[in-house]
């Protein structure tokens, strides 16, 4: 199998793609900042990133639906206050509520590894050169001080009350059912 070299160029954003029913539309969100749940994968997954690169299970990389590969987003676990920076080179999660795949590498990083799935925070930076070099090569970025207690929390409620609003819109498109359904 040829893979890509691992690189920052070309940034590829890539055409809108359909998986299990759901259209994903890449594009470049500078402002992207999200609330939702992350889980991560292993060799499993498969040995090519969607950028091409060789997937090193061990590396701090990332999949996102649609920001454009690569990309660096900090990643937040709302349960400890833990932040990394992670590079982006693969398509995922398709599954509702999560919003990043990490790698086992970066997985451990985190100190998600034993739990799974947890609730973070993604959002989009722009690193310094010698930190995009370090996760390249598959390494840690420099570490970042953990969340303050009281962006935690207020994080968390933002995370819970969205949760609640997407149940209630959902209920709301329920239609009634009728006699004899």
């Amino acid at each position: 199998m040829h893979y890509r070299p691992v690189s920052d160029t070309p940034v590829r954003i890539g055409p809108p793609y359909t998986v299990r029913g759901v259209t994903y539309v890449p594009a470049a969100d500078p402002a992207y900042d999200m609330l939702g749940y992350g889980s991560w994968y292993g060799p499993e997954s498969g040995s090519q990133t969607a950028n091409g690169e060789h997937f090193q299970p061990d590396g701090i990389s990332g999949a996102n639906t649609t920001l454009p590969l690569p990309s660096y987003v900090e990643v937040t676990d709302l349960d400890t206050g833990r932040r990394i920076i992670v590079r982006i080179n693969d398509r995922g999660p398709f599954v509702r509520g999560r919003i990043i795949d990490l790698s086992r590498g970066a997985a451990k990083e985190l100190g998600m590894r034993n739990r799974g799935v947890t609730p973070v925070r993604v959002r989009v930076v722009q690193p310094s050169a010698s930190d995009r070099a370090r996760l390249r090569a598959g390494k840690p970025a420099r570490p970042l001080p953990d969340e303050k207690p009281a962006i935690l929390a207020n994080l968390r409620e933002q995370l819970t009350v969205g949760l609640q609003n997407q149940r209630a819109l959902a209920d709301s498109q329920r239609l009634p059912l009728t006699p004899g359904q």
